[in-house]
């Protein structure tokens, strides 16, 4: 491989940035203030259980994504940029993801309960296209590099 491969670099820290963040809702949200749990449509045991599914999965993303920024660093192709483009990215792209598709389509929770949600939804998305907007810009900004 010659010097850096920014494609890959992006996605490997991409895997990451899903798994950061999926671990700071899971953390925050579900165990903190204990808003809700992953699956909150049947009971509060099924809701712990598909927490402790979610905390697996993040984990496996997350040991994944290290284990691989670490090969692309001892070959010598990772690409500094593109790893933060890639975090925000994975980061923002989940909390979208979260917020359109697991809220609202397929409705497996919403971010609380017995409140008004359009504030917690615009804040929910809007951090996430934020983030994902942040990733997208410093990636240009690599590409031009």
């Amino acid at each position: 491989m010659d010097g850096p491969d920014r494609r890959r670099s992006a996605w490997v820290a991409a895997l990451i940035g899903v798994g950061v963040m999926a671990a700071v809702d899971e953390i925050v949200f579900h165990q903190i203030l204990a808003w809700h749990h992953f699956y909150d449509r049947s009971t509060p045991q099924v809701g712990l259980m598909a927490d402790g599914l979610l905390h697996a999965a993040e984990l496996v993303m997350l040991v994944a994504g290290i284990f691989l920024v670490a090969d692309l660093a001892r070959r010598r192709a990772l690409h500094h940029g593109a790893v933060a483009a890639g975090l925000l990215l994975g980061a923002g792209g989940f909390q979208l993801f979260d917020g359109v598709v697991v809220h609202k389509v397929l409705r497996l929770h919403q971010v609380r309960y017995d409140v008004d949600l359009l504030a917690y939804d615009v804040a929910w998305l809007a951090s996430g296209a934020l983030l994902a907007l942040a990733g997208m810009l410093l990636l240009l900004r690599t590409r031009r590099a």
